[in-house]
Parts: C-alpha cells; structure tokens; sequence
C-alpha cells in the first residue's frame, strides 16, 4: 500500500491572538495582537472615542484569520493608564510607530474609526514610509469638518453612553440612526468602562487638530467608509475627503455610525478587497 503524499511546503498555521501591555516611549499601552500568518502586512485597528480593544471585536472576527491584527488602548482608555498631561494627535500618531517598533513591524495598514481615523490621518502623514493602505471608516478632519447637529455633537461630549445602558438607549435614538439597538447593545457591552477625564482628554485631542489643509498629501491608497445615515459624521465628509485625497475610494453603505461593527458580514469583506487590491 502506497504512502500519502505529503506536502513538502505546508502554508504556517497563523498564530493566535495575545493581549498585554507593552511599554512605549514611557507610557504602558494596553493591546491586542493578533500575529497572524508571518510575513503578512499588519491591519492596525485605532478605535473611536471612549473605547477600549474589546470594541472592535465583531470586526476582528470578520477578518481572515492569517491577517496580522493590532489593536491598542490609547493613554487614558480601557486598560492603558492616564497619561500626566493630555497628548495630541501628532504625539499619539508618535506611539503608534513606537508600538510598530515594539512589535517587529516596520509597515503597516491602518483603519481608523471615528475620532481614530484622526490618528490614522496623522499616522500617514507623519510616517508614510510606514504607512502601506489607510482606512478611514465615519470618521472627518477633526476641527474644521461639516458637524453633526447640536443636539447629537451634545450628546458625543460626555462617556455616559459607555456607562449607561439606559441613557444609550435614550441617546442611541439620535446617535445611531440606521443601527439596530440590539447589535448597538451587543457591541458597547464589550467596552469598559470610560473615565471622564481620559475621554476628555482625546476631545482634546481632535478640537486642537485637523487634516482638512493636508489631505492633498496623504499619498496611500485610501478607503472612505460611511454610512449614508450616520447623524454624527454627516455623510458630505466622506465625499469630502474622497475628493480631497489623491488617491481615495468611497464606499457608502445603508447603516450609520458603527455600521462596520454591527454589520461586519456586510462591510468585513468591503474592507477584506480593499486590503488585498
């Protein structure tokens, strides 16, 4: 009887998901690494104000598994302590490339969402040596963007909506048009808990900063992702920065705000294309 054969080169198995701390630059961040297959580009996920690593779970779930994820509490949030002083975007884009360093990758693909796609925006223009595909998913050019009305930008100034499962319930009916309150549920019961003064701290953050000037000289290949009911992101933002930067894609989809998270079966393998194009 004949042996099987045997394959002489078998594909490595990705490797899974650790979830620590790693100093950088003096402050200790709280991240999730997911390593993936060797050799692939990482996928490095900067979450939306107020939350935490855990957040972005749905997403990562949707994603090939032999795709390097990193994820990471910036200072203040989930578990990375509060920093002395509050930091910029300039700074934060500045420990995104030290935690890069700490982990062995010189190259990266970068979504943000929402007030992360600020950090994402910066991170191309500081290091776009280092910057391989950018994905920007509801989010604007901080400062000077269109804003959503008073009433929905009033309600985005505090973390009760993290803390309170009542008062999301409330807000949500104006925050997260488009969603269904049951996914919205489902995903913001993953985050932690969020202290006012590090939330306050990243406000800080995006009203002292904007990219609306600079988008011109964002030289990565770029994925706009919105929702055409997304209340806190009005829509006209993404037609914005799909004209403003050179090589920009739009995508529009039928949700609102966190449509990536709570229909990640849907817009996962939009983001999936976009990567592997």
């Amino acid at each position: 009887m004949s042996a099987l054969p045997v394959d002489p080169d078998p594909a490595p198995a990705p490797r899974p998901e650790w979830v620590g701390d790693v100093a950088v630059a003096g402050y200790r961040l709280h991240v999730a690494h997911r390593p993936g297959v060797p050799g692939r580009t990482p996928l490095v996920l900067i979450n939306g104000i107020g939350a935490s690593v855990e957040f972005l779970d749905p997403l990562v779930a949707a994603l090939d598994p032999d795709r390097p994820v990193v994820r990471f509490d910036v200072p203040g949030i989930g578990g990375s302590p509060l920093p002395v002083v509050p930091l910029p975007m300039v700074g934060l884009a500045g420990l995104l490339s030290g935690l890069l360093d700490g982990l062995g990758y010189a190259r990266a693909d970068v979504l943000g969402l929402s007030w992360g796609g600020g950090i994402a925006q910066q991170f191309a223009l500081q290091h776009p040596d280092r910057t391989g595909r950018l994905a920007l998913v509801s989010t604007g050019t901080g400062a000077m963007m269109v804003p959503a009305r008073f009433t929905v930008l009033a309600k985005m100034l505090t973390p009760r909506r993290y803390n309170d499962r009542r008062y999301r319930h409330d807000a949500g009916a104006e925050i997260y048009v488009g969603e269904d309150q049951a996914a919205v549920d489902e995903v913001f019961g993953r985050a932690r808990p969020v202290a006012f003064r590090g939330y306050l701290y990243q406000l800080m953050a995006l009203m002292t900063w904007t990219s609306l000037p600079v988008l011109p000289f964002i030289g990565a290949p770029t994925l706009v992702l919105a929702g055409r009911r997304d209340p806190v992101i009005p829509v006209v933002n993404a037609h914005l920065m799909g004209t403003l930067i050179p090589r920009a894609t739009v995508h529009l989809h039928q949700g609102g705000h966190v449509g990536i998270l709570t229909r990640p079966e849907e817009l996962g393998p939009v983001l999936e294309d976009f990567l592997d194009s």
